[in-house]
C-alpha cells in the first residue's frame, strides 16, 4: 500500500513539475504549488527534492550570469553597498533586541536574525555550526524563514505595484527585504526583467556578508575556532558574466540565458516548496515566529524607506 501511495505521489509530482515548466503559472506561484503538494500529500521524496532544488537554483543563477554584463553587476553592487550595510546593522540590532523581549532562546534568536539580515536558510546553515546551535534551533529558524518567504512572494509584488515602485526600486527592495535568494528571484521575476537582474545581483552581493558575520557570531558566543568560505556559485555567476561580456562567440546565445534561468528557478522554487510538510508546521514556536515576523516587517519598511531616501 505504501509503495502504491508513493507511486501516486510520484505521478502527481511529475504532473505538477510539467505544469511549472509549461509556464501556466507564474514563478512565484511555483513555491506555493510545491507547498500545497507537500502539505496535502506529504513528500516521500524529500531528500531527493531538497538536493535537486539546491543544485538547480545555483545552476540557474549561474546561467543568469550569462545574460548580464559584468559592468551592470559591478554598478549594481556598488550602488547597493551603503544601503546593504545599513540594513544588515539594523536587522542584527533590532532582531536580537526583539528576540530578547520575546524571550526567544539566544541561539535561536541569532539564527532568525542572521537569516533575516543576510540570505535566509543559507545564512542559518552557515551560522549554526559557528554558534553550536542545536538541530531544533536550525529546524525552527528555517521553518520560520520558509513561511515568511512564501508570504513575501505573494505580498511584495502586489505592494510594489500598489506603491508604484520602479523596476530598479522593486529589485533592490526584494533583495533587501526578502530572506532567501530563491524567493527574491521569484518575486522579482514576477515584477519584471530589470527588477530580476537588480534583485539577483544585489542579493548575491549581500550573501558575501555571511563571511564576516560568521566570525562575529562565533565571537559573540565565545566560540573562537570557526571557518567559512565564499559560496562557490556566486563566483561562478560572476565568471559567467565575465565570459558573456568579453567572449564574442557567446554574445548571440546570451539572450537565451534569462529564459532558461527563469525556468530553472521556477522548478527550483516548486521543489523547495515540497519541503514544507505538515511536520514542518509542527516545529514552529510562536515566540520565535513573532520575532521573525516583526523583524521582517521592520526590515521591509526600513529598506523601502532607505531606497526612497537614497
Amino acid at each position: 500500500m505504501a509503495k502504491f501511495s508513493d507511486q501516486i505521489s510520484r505521478i502527481i509530482l511529475i504532473f505538477l513539475l510539467l505544469v511549472v515548466i509549461s509556464g501556466w503559472i507564474n514563478i512565484a506561484a511555483s513555491l506555493l504549488l510545491g507547498m500545497a503538494y507537500a502539505v496535502i500529500l506529504g513528500n516521500p521524496f524529500q531528500l531527493k527534492t531538497q538536493w535537486a532544488s539546491g543544485i538547480l537554483l545555483k545552476v540557474s543563477i549561474v546561467v543568469m550570469g550569462f545574460g548580464l554584463n559584468i559592468k551592470e553587476i559591478l554598478e549594481t553592487a556598488v550602488d547597493g553597498f551603503f544601503i546593504t550595510v545599513l540594513t544588515i546593522i539594523f536587522a542584527i540590532v533590532c532582531g536580537l533586541l526583539i528576540g530578547k523581549l520575546a524571550s526567544v532562546d539566544k541561539k535561536l534568536s541569532f539564527l532568525i536574525t542572521g537569516g533575516t539580515a543576510i540570505c535566509g536558510a543559507s545564512a542559518i546553515a552557515a551560522f549554526a555550526p559557528a554558534i553550536h546551535a542545536r538541530p531544533t534551533h536550525i529546524l525552527v529558524s528555517i521553518s520560520i524563514v520558509f513561511l515568511l518567504n512564501a508570504l513575501a512572494l505573494l505580498v511584495y509584488p502586489e505592494l510594489g505595484k500598489y506603491l508604484g515602485l520602479t523596476q530598479q526600486e522593486f529589485g533592490m527592495w526584494a533583495a533587501l527585504g526578502i530572506h532567501d535568494t530563491s524567493s527574491v528571484v521569484g518575486a522579482a521575476a514576477s515584477y519584471g526583467e530589470e527588477s530580476l537582474k537588480i534583485a539577483t545581483t544585489t542579493k548575491l552581493a549581500r550573501a558575501l556578508w555571511i563571511i564576516p558575520l560568521v566570525f562575529f557570531a562565533a565571537f559573540s558566543f565565545n566560540y573562537k575556532k570557526t571557518s567559512t568560505q565564499i559560496p562557490h556559485f556566486i563566483l561562478y555567476f560572476v565568471g559567467a558574466s565575465l565570459l558573456a561580456s568579453f567572449v564574442p562567440f557567446l554574445t548571440p546565445y546570451a539572450s537565451y540565458a534569462p529564459l532558461i534561468a527563469k525556468k530553472g528557478m521556477a522548478i527550483s522554487l516548486f521543489l523547495i516548496g515540497t519541503g514544507f510538510t505538515r511536520e514542518t508546521l509542527k516545529t514552529l514556536q510562536w515566540s520565535a515566529l513573532l520575532q521573525g515576523t516583526i523583524l521582517w516587517i521592520l526590515m521591509s519598511v526600513i529598506s523601502l524607506w532607505l531606497i526612497k531616501l537614497l
